[in-house]
């Protein structure tokens, strides 16, 4: 696993992500029973993970299919014969 986004996009994933998390565990206080801050923090800890770890895996999809349509694009011009 390879870093895929640098430090200063960390460090915004991380505070974004710590902030979410606390204000979704204030709300979750006072409300228990609601699944969306159950859902909401989740995706708060997966935005801190992201940036201890600094690996996006949206981005590295992206950028394998990126990847991947330039290497078929290259090999069909390879292989185009007009003749």
């Amino acid at each position: 696993m390879k870093p895929n986004i640098g430090i200063i996009n960390a460090l915004v994933r991380m505070t974004i992500g710590f902030a979410l998390l606390s204000w979704v565990t204030a709300k979750l206080v006072k409300r228990p029973y609601r699944d969306s801050y159950l859902l909401m923090a989740l995706l708060a800890a997966m935005k801190v993970a992201e940036g201890i770890t600094r690996f996006c895996p949206l981005t590295f999809a992206f950028d394998k299919y990126q990847h991947e349509q330039h290497r078929s694009t290259e090999h069909e011009e390879m292989t185009y014969n007009p003749s």
